[in-house]
């Protein structure tokens, strides 16, 4: 096994993908397997025996996936494989036990029930409102409950102090 790079956590909104990601056993089998090798989607999902496109659309959200070209036989279509970016945690931040527990709410409310408010700061963003100082104003909530509401949607990314809207990739 190769030497794994630590991900060091600053933020802890950044809990909030990291929490959602590993709740999922098909998620955290297909993290664990490319912890050993580089492997094709195909190879993991012989090894699965199911679909693993969102496990690994996911752990590439999360930053957790590095992927490379593989060179099959001449002949044959390259195929993209992946690997497991890191093997270690490290978090670096202190937090109020109220914004940890609206961390932890985020994380685990169904989808449905924050929907809304999720809609509401993407449409902020879109708007052109990208600073946090001016969207936790706008929506009446804590820096930390907007960043991992941010985390939560599909259509944002948090960079620094500001939000923004993703580039549609691949």
């Amino acid at each position: 096994m190769m030497p794994k790079r630590t991900r060091i956590i600053n933020d802890p909104s950044e809990l909030v993908p990291l929490l959602q990601t590993f709740q999922s056993g098909q998620h955290k089998q297909v993290f664990n397997l490319l912890l050993v090798e580089w492997m094709t989607k195909g190879d993991l999902e012989e090894k699965m025996g199911c679909d693993v496109s969102e496990s690994i659309t996911i752990l590439k959200e999360c930053g957790l996936l590095e992927s490379q070209w593989h060179m099959p036989e001449p002949g044959k279509k390259p195929e993209k494989e992946y690997h497991s970016s890191y093997s270690k945690v490290q978090t670096n931040f202190q937090c109020s036990f109220e914004d940890l527990s609206e961390i932890i709410m985020l994380t685990f409310h169904p989808y449905e029930e924050i929907k809304d408010m999720i809609e509401e700061l993407e449409e902020l963003v879109e708007k052109g409102n990208h600073s946090m100082s001016s969207l936790t104003r706008a929506m009446n909530k804590s820096p930390i409950y907007v960043r991992s509401l941010a985390r939560r949607s599909p259509k944002l990314t948090v960079m620094g102090q500001r939000l923004k809207i993703n580039e549609e990739t691949e």
